[in-house]
């Protein structure tokens, strides 16, 4: 029970339903179940993006260029099917996740090869994609009038009473829950977090597994492309600007260590959760943008802070043992 009590994912559940709470105190029907499942379905894209962040900054790297990665695909598939529309969609989907996994294996390959710092070259891929939307689109959006009805409408349809964008949001998440806990390559990312030199000497190639939570990361962000252009319905340069702050924010409030090695599943798609319930309830209760803004930033910093008082005090009660021994 002691041990329950200091997870971070209980707390930040526990946040989850305070905020809940204290605006449904003023707005009821900010709780109903209806307006729930549609900040859940708002927040699914936010989630899915976590978590292959949270698979990056395990390995102790991050990928600032998730944003633009998913800018990208997002244009080249929504061009595609302006161009075709009668390309099927599950294909279009799959061109998209292949896309981002490719863009994210340009990323790794420079972390892995060159050895070059990871927030270096994904700060430069992340112009270089933003580039290269403007560059094939020669800066011209594509609309709805443009797209077809079925690319439109395929994430919008319910299965079982969900909408099918929730439904991708948990079949990627019980996927990356699959890889971390039952596959020698989740394990490894904990372990090269942890400590890549030990991992070296248990056999571990650090560069490799760098480059595969690269690729992990970037096949989710190519997915994400198709979801949220046919979900705004508009593909431009700005799509998702600034949107890889709020990606890494989330991994952040969910207890994923920029340090790397610690972080869950549940933790990150929580922190996803709590930025968009905040995000959906500050609007409600009349507060500005601006606040907004800050609010967020604040609970950033809270989350770092914790993160760090946390490590700390792992660290102390390994040296008293050492003294004590």
């Amino acid at each position: 029970m002691n041990r329950l009590l200091k997870t971070r994912e209980l707390w930040l559940a526990l946040g989850i339903l305070a905020v809940i709470v204290l605006v449904t105190l003023r707005f009821p029907r900010f709780s109903q179940p209806g307006n729930l499942l549609t900040i859940f379905n708002d927040t699914s894209i936010l989630m899915m993006l976590a978590l292959g962040q949270m698979a990056v900054i395990l390995t102790r790297s991050i990928d600032l260029s998730m944003a633009s990665n998913l800018a990208l695909t997002g244009m080249i598939v929504a061009m595609t099917n302006a161009a075709f529309p009668g390309v099927p969609i599950p294909l279009l989907i799959a061109g998209c996740v292949v896309v981002g996994a490719a863009l994210g294996a340009f990323n790794g390959i420079l972390v892995w090869k060159l050895d070059i710092p990871p927030i270096v070259v994904t700060l430069g891929t992340l112009t270089i994609f933003r580039g290269l939307v403007f560059v094939i689109s020669g800066g011209a959006w594509v609309n709805a009038a443009q797209m077809s009805p079925d690319f439109i409408q395929l994430q919008r349809g319910a299965f079982l009473g969900l909408p099918i964008l929730s439904w991708f949001a948990i079949v990627v998440a019980l996927l990356v829950y699959l890889l971390m806990t039952r596959t020698a390559a989740g394990r490894a990312f904990y372990a090269i977090g942890v400590n890549p030199t030990a991992a070296v000497y248990t056999g571990i190639n650090v560069g490799r597994t760098k480059f595969l939570a690269f690729v992990l990361a970037g096949a989710i962000a190519g997915l994400c492309g198709y979801l949220w252009i046919s979900r705004y319905v508009i593909a431009s340069v700005e799509v998702a600007g600034g949107y890889e702050l709020t990606i890494v924010a989330a991994c952040v409030i969910g207890g994923v260590s920029i340090a790397g090695g610690i972080g869950t599943v549940a933790g990150a798609l929580l922190g996803a959760l709590f930025l968009g319930v905040v995000n959906n309830a500050l609007p409600v209760i009349g507060v500005s943008p601006f606040w907004q803004m800050a609010i967020s930033g604040t609970a950033i910093l809270v989350a770092v802070v914790l993160n760090g008082r946390s490590e700390r005090t792992k660290g102390r009660i390994i040296l008293k043992k050492a003294e004590a021994a």
